[in-house]
């Protein structure tokens, strides 16, 4: 009977510790404490790695340029090169050029899935038709601009001409009255002296 009361008395003993530890840690810390800012600060994935289902390293070489809130951009640039090539890529390139990089991969993509057969050297094509068109009407309005001003300026030499073959008669005509009224008044000074002298 001794013997069983000492082991129950031990196992009282031995249980009331650890209910004392599990306690103690509730009664040291405030009831509405802040979380730490270990576990408020999360990083999510870049599109790149939360799209191939892999762990974002902190050096991710597409966290950069495959923001997460845009993941379409990266599923169309995998869909045409596929993820180890862009890494390869951009991986050989210095940093400042590697976003015009990924624009360049991204929009070939974009242009890669409208076109399979031509991709971005259709669409250069077309724009290139577009230019040699324009540059025919541009030089169709330039044809059109020298004609109309030879056009004016043909017109305005008539005109002048114009005025030129009509002028001479007039003056001719001016002259000739002059030169008969210059008469008519020497006629007339001479009959005065005459009758002066008489």
């Amino acid at each position: 009977m001794e013997s069983s009361s000492d082991t129950t008395n031990a196992t009282t003993i031995t249980s009331s510790p650890p209910s004392s530890r599990s306690v103690s840690p509730s009664s040291s810390s405030p009831p509405n404490s802040p979380p730490s800012p270990q576990v408020a600060v999360v990083i999510s994935p870049c599109a790149a790695c939360k799209i191939l289902r892999r762990r974002c390293a902190e050096k991710c070489v597409l966290a950069p340029y495959f923001p997460p809130n845009d993941p379409i951009k990266f599923t169309t640039a995998h869909r045409v090169f596929g993820a180890s090539n862009i890494i390869k890529f951009l991986q050989e390139l210095p940093e400042f050029q590697r976003a015009d990089a990924v624009s360049s991969m991204v929009y070939e993509a974009n242009a890669r899935l409208r076109d399979p057969v031509y991709g971005c050297a259709g669409a250069i094509c077309q724009l290139q038709k577009q230019v040699n068109e324009l540059q025919v009407q541009l030089a169709k309005a330039q044809a059109e601009v020298v004609n109309m001003q030879c056009e004016q300026a043909n017109f305005m030499t008539l005109f002048c001409m114009e005025n030129m073959t009509q002028s001479p008669p007039q003056q001719s005509l001016d002259n000739f009255t002059q030169i008969n009224m210059s008469i008519l008044d020497d006629n007339n000074v001479g009959s005065i002296w005459e009758t002066l002298w008489t």
